[in-house]
């Protein structure tokens, strides 16, 4: 039976013996005859080849094991450190191949060089390039879950740090800066190697495993509110406002300045009160929501509204930039120049310190994440018998289910690392083994599986239980209280439902949905659901006779039905505006709808 061979998706023939083409192509690139970009990979199940040459493949690079020996001798080691050769000269020499998925699956990789047999047919060049380069930073990864492995990714990429240090020039959108950024006492190979040195995301914290009065059940955290004193996670945030002094057709132009009382929509005179001369807020001004920090008028928005003989002639109107609501701080920095067009730009920076509160969340680099239940007072936060005050506790519950060894396993090595004052090499699969640190551990006087005699700082009372306390590396994210508290009481409301917008930028309504509503029901606040659900309350009169929407002329005192005159009753009914309008939709389609009314009591 032939097999059929297919280029680019693209069948091109068929071949008699599938595994003698394959060997023989691979062959003639390791050669160098075929181009070192062309992958093959065989389907036994389909019975089918498929050459691939395609852009925008994932690829990777594997040493090839020839005969039970892998190709890579100490001699091409020892060349490539001397710079003799390079690391294209492997590829050339047939030591190194790059295979794509499809040929992966026709391969069996062995991870290292002890577990070679005469079956595998590649070698991977390190064991960590299992992993992506955010995944292979998390220390121990070979002892933690793959899913959790790839959460503690995603939480380093939301992790405060040092991101440029050129900080103070750049205007990014949302920047954060960590002010005390800090290497970990455990890392791996791949830190340096991806230049994390020069941008630290976290800080080595003393945690203890333990639970405290239930606040930190549910992955919560609890805080050393003495070591937010001295700076713990301590971040300030940046935020950019800018303006552009537009020109319109007809000669119209922006004005920055601070706004003429004459001007349409003039605020009170107290909202301008920080800008200087120039319509500008001046630097290191404490700003508060709402307020002006650029005076700026606009020409009326539509032609029409430009009436020459007019009184009020070319009225400008108020068009200033605000502070976002929820938002205040310190004007930290302004820069005014010329966007692309030639028009004047000015851009505004601001500034707010952040100060770790309840509702923050951070996050260790093994996915284990959690927002701060509670911040206690140092003298109230249990301590080791040789005094040493944990700054962060961490729930126990929060690690058999998760499966993450790797994570006490760094709280033991950070507590070595910091003792003996080295860094701990936590590389997966070439880490410092558990037993070595156990051992340096108990050589200095400590118990070796990283527990401690704890005091109750309440009572002064000795816990019955050893407690497990270490160092870790912790993160803290972008996700903070500050940025997410929204509240509102009315407000702005859609045009087509009558409806609260959404959005807490925009100062949108706060939605009760399904499961709220269960709450205040189960709660017996079933009244409370009478207000909340009124957001669109529209009273309609209603045609008791034929049931359609009746009309109610004010003006005249006159109420009557438009089918069945004036001499029916006409009922004013209270029903949200969304019925109202599906009502007229359906009508609109063609569909009478009729409401049925009948006595409430």
């Amino acid at each position: 039976m032939k097999t059929d061979v297919y280029l680019k998706d693209v069948f091109i023939g068929q071949v008699d013996s599938p595994l003698e083409f394959l060997e023989k192509v691979k062959k003639e690139r390791r050669e160098n005859n075929l181009p070192s970009t062309l992958n093959i990979g065989y389907n036994k199940e389909l019975n089918e080849i498929t050459i691939e040459t395609s852009k925008g493949r994932a690829r990777r690079p594997l040493i090839i094991i020839d005969n039970g020996k892998p190709k890579l001798t100490d001699d091409h080691i020892k060349k490539l450190l001397s710079s003799e050769i390079k690391w294209k000269d492997l590829i050339k020499e047939g030591v190194i191949e790059y295979l794509d998925a499809g040929e992966e699956e026709n391969t069996l990789i062995a991870l290292n060089k002890d577990s070679i047999t005469t079956e595998n047919t590649h070698l991977e060049i390190s064991p960590i390039l299992i992993m992506g380069l955010t995944t292979s930073l998390v220390p121990f990864s070979n002892f933690g879950q793959s899913a959790r492995l790839n959460r503690g990714s995603k939480a380093q990429k939301q992790s405060l740090g040092l991101y440029m240090a050129n900080y103070h020039n750049r205007v990014d959108t949302d920047a954060n800066i960590l002010h005390y950024p800090a290497n970990p006492i455990v890392n791996t190979c791949n830190w340096d190697v991806a230049g994390q040195a020069n941008h630290p995301a976290g800080q080595n914290v003393v945690i203890a495993l333990m639970s405290y009065q239930g606040y930190n059940m549910q992955d919560s955290l609890i805080l050393n509110s003495g070591s937010l004193a001295r700076g713990l996670a301590r971040s300030t945030y940046f935020r950019p406002y800018s303006v552009v002094e537009l020109r319109y057709s007809g000669g119209l132009t922006d004005q920055i300045c601070i706004p003429d009382k004459e001007v349409k929509g003039y605020r009170a005179e107290s909202d301008y009160k920080l800008l200087e001369e120039d319509g500008i807020v001046f630097p290191e001004a404490h700003i508060t929501e709402e307020d002006v920090i650029i005076g700026k008028t606009s020409p009326p928005r539509f032609l029409g509204e430009v009436d020459e003989f007019s009184v009020s002639a070319n009225r400008m109107r108020d068009s200033s930039v605000t502070i976002k609501p929820g938002e205040h701080g310190k004007v930290d920095m302004i820069m005014i120049t010329e966007n692309d067009e030639g028009n004047k730009l000015v851009q505004v920076r601001i500034r707010h310190e952040r100060i770790p509160e309840i509702g923050d969340k951070f996050a260790s680099r093994h996915g284990q994440k959690g927002v701060v239940g509670l911040i206690v007072p140092q003298q109230d936060m249990p301590f080791t018998a040789s005094g040493v005050t944990p700054d962060l506790i961490f729930s126990p519950h929060s690690i058999p289910s998760r499966m993450t060894v790797s994570h006490l396993v760094e709280a033991l090595a950070g507590k070595t690392g910091a003792l003996i004052g080295e860094k701990i090499d936590g590389t997966a699969f070439a880490n410092q083994s558990e037993d070595e640190l156990r051992k340096m551990l108990g050589e200095m006087g400590f118990r070796e599986d990283g527990t401690e005699t704890m005091i109750n700082g309440i009572t002064g009372e000795q816990f019955k239980a050893k407690i497990f306390i270490g160092n870790m590396y912790y993160l803290r994210l972008k996700h903070m209280v500050a940025n997410k508290l929204h509240a509102r009481a009315a407000g702005r409301i859609q045009l087509l439902t009558r409806q609260p917008i959404e959005g807490r930028a925009k100062g949108g309504g706060l939605r009760l949905g399904e499961m709220e509503k269960d709450c205040f029901v189960a709660h017996g606040a079933s009244l409370l659901l009478k207000e909340r659900f009124d957001s669109d309350r529209t009273v309609v009169p209603i045609c008791s006779s034929c049931g359609l929407i009746a009309v109610d002329d004010v003006f005249r005192k006159k109420k009557f039905c438009h089918r069945c005159g004036g001499n029916v009753e006409i009922n004013n009914i209270e029903i949200s505006y969304a019925f109202k309008l599906l009502i007229d939709e359906i009508r609109a389609i063609g569909v009478l709808p009729k409401v049925h009314l009948k006595n409430k009591y």
